[in-house]
């Protein structure tokens, strides 16, 4: 049996007296695409700044690739190849764009390399990854010159620039046109097909459904639901508390 890539054991966060998670459970092998679901306040933000090390968990623990990362600051999470995406894109306005993308390049790749990129071969990169996402033509522009879908597609490059095993790609669609969000879609099973395991989170239950293999299901902290796709969206308990139904 693979070992997981990540592995959520028993997360528990509280806020004062609310219960924000309860003791989560989640396994995630290399090269899953997983659908992580759940109505507003369920809990996904919270249990994805868990793992990423903007919150500080108070029970169970998170591992990556074998390593317990409770006490890391989430730059060094970032380090060892955790990457997120945010729901409202975050670039350095002041910046290019492959000045943002050149920003993890130099301060999250090296820690993992022999030897840090030369001037060139950072440039060279910048491109690479703007050109993943559509973008290099743009690599000299100001973010205040990019439309909705191009802004998510740099926060998304900003994210593949640290060269994660793990992506946790949260609202990536989020307000954008069906043809939009079959442009993310594409970009993320790429990624996913380059070896990135990655973790939706998303309203469009159309695009999660397309994208995951498996879903997990958060319903008031707790997660309700864990498996096929196609099979967790009958389980009563999930048309009941998420689809309305």
């Amino acid at each position: 049996m693979t070992a997981p890539l990540l592995h959520v054991n028993g997360v528990t966060k509280r806020f004062g007296g609310f219960t924000a998670l309860d003791r989560v459970e989640l396994a995630i092998t290399p090269g899953e695409r997983l659908g992580l679901i759940g109505p507003n306040g369920s809990g996904k933000s919270t249990l994805v700044n868990c793992i990423c090390g903007t919150l500080r968990n108070d029970g169970g623990n998170v591992r990556f690739a074998g390593e317990t990362l409770d006490g890391l600051a989430a730059h060094e999470r970032t380090r060892r190849g955790l990457a997120r995406s945010f729901q409202l894109p975050r670039p350095f306005h002041s910046m290019s764009l492959a000045e943002n993308v050149r920003i993890p390049l130099l301060y999250a790749v090296p820690s993992r390399e022999a030897k840090p990129l030369e001037r060139d071969e950072l440039q060279a990169r910048c491109i690479e990854v703007l050109n993943m996402v559509g973008l290099a033509h743009k690599s000299r522009r100001m973010t205040r010159d990019l439309t909705q879908v191009e802004m998510r597609k740099l926060e998304l490059a900003r994210a593949i620039a640290a060269e994660p095993k793990l992506l946790i790609a949260d609202e990536a669609m989020a307000g954008l046109s069906h043809s939009e969000v079959d442009e993310i879609l594409s970009l993320l099973f790429k990624l996913n097909e380059q070896g990135i395991t990655i973790i939706l989170i998303e309203h469009i239950m159309s695009a999660v459904m397309r994208f995951s293999t498996r879903l997990a299901v958060l319903v008031s902290g707790k997660k309700i639901a864990d498996g096929k796709s196609d099979e967790v969206v009958r389980e009563p308990e999930v048309v009941q508390a998420y689809l309305g139904q």
